[in-house]
């Protein structure tokens, strides 16, 4: 697919104000006959029949099969209704009309159906672009084997020093990061995992480079590597404290949307060992950063915050900070069959695997958590929530975040981010402490 149509923007104003009044009009097409009782009859039950069969759907696929792990908006509710409305109205048409009719119903089957795709997936916001949607990406490889990404950095730099008093930016360094796909080689594990995406702020371009920190970041499911929202955040942030950032490294913990291998090593996927002997490992040898586990963070969203639990509950010699953004409270909270597919029905083997669990049985000496949710996402706060207070419990200094007008969407993603950048920036040395 041309590069073009995959950069292309799905989730602007201008192109759903379009194909929403294009909808709109051919609708209203197929609605206007001549107005025989046989017709009317068939237009009101297409109309009532449509809004129903949305309504069922919602009710089914959310609050019976629990496909999406939580509730949907309203907004969302609406746009679903409005399009198997609309496709009613369009099918209503293909019996009894003369054959240019027929094909602007077969027109308008498509119209309503893609536009109702485009509102929904632009309610959510988290896929912006045709590659995302589809889960593919367009990103071009980061170059990792030239000087300006070397791992090797500055010995110049007091490593001692916080960054915000040491580093003094070169007149060449860029304005912005660079983002790009990188290869990352599953020799321990065999994952079979996407494309991995890496980037690197400003001050990890330029030749005489500092250590900086590190975020390794997990989608959510279904979903796929994607750092279009951090690279925007961290660009503006790195404007504001002299190009400086984290190395973000986004792998995929998933291997594709219609499997959820739990972040463990299982029958689905060594995904424990990926991230820990191939990705972790992989990371150090191809960029300058520091070893320091308070300059390492692991960070995720709905599927991927339980997995940011999950590892830096485990792994605090590694991970001294994790962020859930809108996590599952534990692997395979929505898939009742986990237990008895995964853990053979040993309830107690289940539950060890749970980051509640596993910080309760562990110390941690030096570990920094960052929990948030949306407003509105009632299905995952609890969970969130129930983290978040062994966190506490377990003595690692962690906050607890909700974000306003937000559910299970890119408002609780985006703001979730910036939570985290607004904790982490200080701890890593990025900036100095307000207090």
């Amino acid at each position: 697919m041309n590069d073009a149509i995959l950069s292309l923007n799905i989730t602007n104003a201008p192109l759903i104000v379009t194909m929403s009044a294009l909808s709109i009009a051919l609708v209203l097409y197929l609605l206007i006959r001549r107005p025989t009782t046989r017709w009317v009859l068939t237009a009101a039950l297409a109309l009532v029949g449509g809004a129903l069969a949305g309504a069922l759907t919602i009710l089914i696929t959310v609050n019976v099969l629990d496909l999406f792990g939580t509730r949907l908006s309203p907004v969302v509710d609406v746009w679903i209704i409005l399009t198997f409305t609309g496709v009613a109205v369009a099918i209503a048409n293909l019996w009894l009309s003369s054959w240019w009719r027929k094909l602007i119903a077969v027109i308008g089957i498509v119209v309503i159906g893609l536009t109702g795709t485009l509102g929904v997936n632009a309610a959510f916001g988290l896929n912006k672009t045709v590659a995302a949607f589809f889960g593919v990406t367009n990103e071009k490889p980061l170059d990792i084997g030239s000087n300006t990404n070397s791992p090797t950095a500055d010995p110049n730099i007091d490593p001692n020093a916080p960054l915000y008093s040491t580093w003094k930016a070169p007149a060449d360094m860029p304005a912005t990061g660079s983002l790009g796909t990188v290869s990352i080689p599953n020799t321990e594990s065999g994952f079979l995992a996407r494309t991995p995406l890496a980037y690197v702020p400003p001050a990890g371009l330029v030749d005489n480079k500092p250590k900086l920190p590190v975020i390794i970041q997990l989608n959510g499911q279904p979903g796929s590597p994607g750092l279009d929202d951090p690279k925007v955040i961290l660009d503006k942030l790195a404007a504001e404290h002299n190009g400086l950032g984290p190395i973000v490294v986004n792998p995929d913990q998933l291997g594709d949307d219609s499997k959820d291998p739990l972040c463990l090593d299982t029958s689905m996927g060594n995904v424990e060992t990926y991230i820990m002997k191939d990705v972790v490992p992989w990371v150090k040898s191809h960029f300058a950063v520091s070893d320091n586990p308070k300059d390492w963070t692991i960070l995720g969203f709905s599927n991927g915050g339980m997995c940011a639990s999950y590892f830096g509950a485990k792994y605090p010699q590694v991970f001294g900070n994790f962020v859930d953004l809108s996590g599952d409270e534990y692997q395979g909270v929505d898939d009742r069959s986990t237990l008895s597919r995964v853990f053979q029905g040993d309830q107690a083997a289940y539950e060890a695997v749970w980051p509640t669990t596993i910080m309760s049985k562990t110390t941690y000496p030096d570990s920094v958590g960052v929990f948030t949710v949306g407003e509105s996402d009632t299905e995952a706060t609890a969970g969130v929530k129930k983290n978040y207070d062994a966190a506490v419990a377990a003595g690692i200094m962690a906050s607890f975040t909700v974000i306003p007008g937000g559910g299970h969407d890119n408002v609780a993603l985006d703001g979730g981010l910036s939570t985290a950048y607004d904790v982490l920036f200080p701890r890593w040395g990025l900036i100095a402490p307000t207090t």
